[in-house]
């Protein structure tokens, strides 16, 4: 049996959105002013997928496509204020991964995707090898705008550290694409031990 497709409009960012995640975005452009009043309206969601930067462009009829990786991040809007006429504040928080298999441009240019959601991650025991990842994680969580963001913190889990820890660590969008794309909280943790050794030679 394969796996079962959706079909979702697509945010291109240049930032990336993990399960259990707090994204604020601010919405200018009316394809997606107008996305987000139909996602409220009927109480669905949107992916968040992270631009592709430096790909080239093989017909100049696509230049106006925005180039995406293949993985996102379904979002849900938890919070949204009409900051003036012309400009949406919203909160996402991030639910399930996807697969992108298509992508099609609407009249109003807005990208819809056919996705297949991915397996929910096991939550996972933390190591003790990871304690100095927790501490890295409390350290950043105390940052005035990280706790404005209300996060869920568990500390006591592997999925939750490693997903917290890869989006809250000042690394270049691609790595934290490449995280996000990694099928287990071991092999996240593991990759993350190893980017905070960096931070600290």
């Amino acid at each position: 049996m394969g796996s079962t497709v959706s079909s979702i409009p697509l945010f291109p960012l240049p930032t990336v959105l993990f399960p259990g995640g707090v994204l604020p975005l601010r919405i200018f452009e009316p394809r997606y002013t107008d996305m987000i009043s139909r996602c409220l309206r009927e109480t669905t969601n949107f992916g968040v997928v992270l631009v592709r930067v430096g790909v080239p462009i093989k017909h100049e009829a696509d230049a106006r496509v925005p180039r995406t990786f293949e993985i996102g991040t379904e979002a849900q809007i938890i919070d949204f204020n009409q900051a003036d006429s012309n400009t949406l504040g919203i909160v996402v928080k991030g639910q399930r991964k996807f697969r992108i298999h298509q992508q099609t441009e609407q009249k109003d240019r807005l990208l819809i995707g056919q996705v297949e959601y991915l397996p929910e991650e096991s939550a996972g025991k933390l190591l003790p090898e990871h304690a100095h990842l927790v501490d890295v994680l409390t350290d950043l969580a105390t940052h005035p705008l990280v706790q404005k963001l209300n996060l869920d913190l568990a500390y006591d889990e592997a999925r939750s550290v490693s997903h917290r820890l890869a989006e809250l660590l000042p690394i270049e969008p691609e790595i934290k694409q490449a995280l996000l794309q990694l099928r287990t909280p071991r092999e996240r943790l593991m990759e993350l031990a190893r980017i905070v050794r960096k931070f600290q030679e």
